[in-house]
């Protein structure tokens, strides 16, 4: 097992009201919970009213004025790259524009996007929202369906509140502006995915994130009190510790169309970045998911979680098989909705035999990482690049009515869905763990909270019922603000001197060819560190490829960094390509270092050398801040001198 890695099963977690709590296979890491914690590199010097924190670097005065009360006070002074709000939302998907939507009505927000504000894994989400709004459906038969799907490691709990709180979610939606498709009785249309029992997916034709987004941002366009800044790279969390407790109060931000480092002051803070899918060299998420947040929040001492579950969506379009091929790569792969195959496509391989009957019962609507494992090894046997995915045999104008986006696409690549099968192939998706997160998206770090693709709440188990995804984010995000709210109006925040915190700095004092050649290497790097994941921790893996890929990968990191510095580089630069890199390098190392931690196979984790279920490993993997672990710059947070 990996030094820091660790399996967990039934322990007593205590509350902030000292009531023991017991979860089934799985310790949430609350607030009060912090003593886990091995803090990496941290030096303390403390009286009672005063913290010299070498790993965070700054001075703090703490005033007790009620068990439950603290004021921070930071004096000095202000600057124009300083930015002072209520909340700091990381991200605009769903969970983050949801969440700034409820927490606006009691104090100002800032929206921070890596990009534009709709360029979010939400946008790309086809499929639907999951949720029981027919009579013949129940919470029970949800909850079973995700349970079964997640192979018993979801969280009982998480599952229970995600399933009966989600239709409620789904009205919300409604109320705000979401427009999703009626059937002819004027219900909503349920359709239904691979691991679904019943028909309970909400959807806009296969359009539905991106209906969801459009709904969401007018909203917050509307609203005074949220303020969005887009093209803001999140850099790190400020955070402080006093004695075994670490808290969040806001960010720093490279502004990539200014090139001007901005701090976000706050005293609430809301990690919605998504996921971390550009690890790997083929990836149905956008270019801005390259596990910032993840990196962010391990960096910045958060618990993390389950990180050997990466979900490869088991039909991306391959271009190889267009009777058109693209002029250029993608940027990420074209989804090929889970819904095709709940509205009856069946997978042929290039032969035009049906293959998922032999591998099981449940056919094309398996879960996905079954149906993953499945094309993978039609893939290998016959030596192809691709399969078939055929929706032709139903009726013309019904194909066409359910999936407009997808038929547009195929069409202007020579291939029209109505009469010819689809050629797909498995892709990176979706990242099962991430961030650990308690019931109502809290951290181990006070004023830091979660949600969505970051955040790992225990629903998703070892692989994720399709269309649970934007159910988790609404629910999360909804279930996060009251915590929030109170821990706004208990926390008596004045910081009047944000320069306490060493800032990043720009690579100006470097050459501009110096730059280009640092952003080149920096590329090719990219492109070995996805590649290396592909082979060695992708779909089937073995104990002797992931001991390879972790030394590849070290490696690999140390050539990068060497390089930095060989150049000119130093600690506290920053770019937004090298940051993005130390994020990937971060992401990568903890996927790889849990996938080495978990010796049986359990659904999205799938090894060769311990291909069966043990129940003595039913219990998740938690990764710990450890000063074991041997620092990189990736590793590092960037705060790390006193100013």
């Amino acid at each position: 097992m990996s030094r820091g890695v660790q399996l967990y099963e039934r322990v007593p977690a205590v509350s902030d009201t000292g009531t023991t709590l017991v979860r089934q296979r799985f310790c949430r890491v609350r607030a009060s919970q912090v003593q886990i914690l091995n803090p990496v590199n941290t030096w303390v010097c403390m009286s009672s009213k005063f913290s010299c924190i070498k790993s965070h670097c700054f001075q703090v005065i703490f005033n007790r004025n009620h068990a439950s009360r603290r004021n921070l006070k930071i004096s000095c002074f202000q600057d124009s790259a300083t930015k002072y709000f209520d909340f700091v939302v990381i991200g605009s998907g769903v969970a983050g524009l949801r969440y700034a939507l409820e927490v606006s009505k009691r104090g100002s927000v800032a929206v921070i996007t890596k990009a534009e504000p709709h360029e979010s894994n939400t946008n790309y989400a086809q499929g639907g929202v999951s949720a029981v709004l027919c009579p013949s459906d129940s919470v029970e038969n949800h909850m079973r369906d995700t349970i079964v799907a997640g192979v018993h490691l979801c969280d009982e709990e998480t599952v229970r509140v995600v399933c009966t709180e989600g239709p409620d979610r789904i009205k919300e939606l409604i109320a705000i502006g979401a427009l999703f498709d009626h059937g002819e009785d004027g219900n909503l249309h349920l359709a239904r995915e691979g691991g679904h029992s019943h028909r309970r997916i909400v959807h806009a034709a296969d359009m539905t994130g991106r209906e969801i987004e459009r709904a969401l941002l007018k909203a917050v366009d509307d609203d005074p009190n949220i303020s969005i800044f887009e093209h803001h790279f999140a850099i790190d969390l400020l955070t402080s510790q006093d004695e075994s407790d670490i808290y969040c109060h806001g960010v720093d931000t490279l502004n990539t169309e200014t090139q001007q480092v901005v701090r976000f002051i706050s005293k609430v803070t809301l990690l919605a970045s998504g996921g971390a899918g550009h690890i790997y060299p083929t990836t149905t998420n956008p270019l801005v998911a390259t596990g910032d947040g993840v990196a962010m929040a391990h960096r910045a001492q958060a618990v993390i979680s389950n990180m050997e579950f990466v979900q490869f969506h088991p039909t991306a379009l391959a271009d190889e098989g267009l009777p058109i091929k693209p002029n250029k790569r993608r940027e990420n792969a074209f989804l090929i909705t889970e819904a095709v195959r709940g509205d009856g496509g069946i997978l042929y391989n290039q032969s035009m035999q049906r293959f998922m009957p032999l591998y099981d019962e449940r056919e094309e609507l398996a879960p996905r990482d079954v149906v993953a494992r499945s094309i993978d090894d039609q893939l290998k046997k016959r030596g192809k690049k691709y399969v078939l995915l055929d929706i032709s045999h139903k009726p013309r104008q019904e194909i066409l009515a359910h999936f407009p986006n997808i038929a547009a696409e195929c069409l202007q690549y020579g291939l029209d869905i109505t009469s010819m099968p689809i050629p797909v192939v498995p892709a990176a998706h979706y990242m099962c763990g991430g961030v650990q997160a308690g019931l109502h998206g809290e951290t181990n770090i006070k004023g830091l909270y979660v949600a969505g693709e970051v955040a790992c709440t225990g629903l998703h188990g070892a692989n994720r019922l399709a269309s649970n995804s934007l159910l988790e984010a609404l629910v999360f995000a909804r279930r996060a603000v009251r915590p929030s709210i109170d821990h706004l109006e208990c926390l008596s925040l004045n910081i009047q001197d944000s320069n306490m915190w060493a800032r990043p700095v720009l690579p100006l004092s470097l050459k501009s060819n110096t730059v280009r050649d640092i952003m080149l290497q920096t590329r090719v790097i990219r492109t070995e560190l996805q590649s290396i994941m592909w082979e060695s921790v992708g779909i089937v893996r073995s104990t002797s490829r992931l001991k390879t890929a972790e030394w590849k990968i070290g490696e690999l990191e140390i050539e990068w960094e060497k390089f930095l510095f060989r150049q000119g580089w130093e600690l506290t630069m920053v770019g937004l390509e090298a940051c993005e890199m130390r994020n990937l390098f971060c992401c990568a190392k903890l996927v790889v270092n849990s996938a080495l931690a978990r010796r049986e196979s359990r659904g999205l984790h799938f090894t060769e050398d311990f291909p069966y279920l043990e129940e003595s490993k039913r219990k998740p993997t938690i990764i710990l801040p450890s000063s074991s672990l041997k620092l990189t710059w990736s590793s590092r947070q960037l705060h790390k001198e006193p100013h």
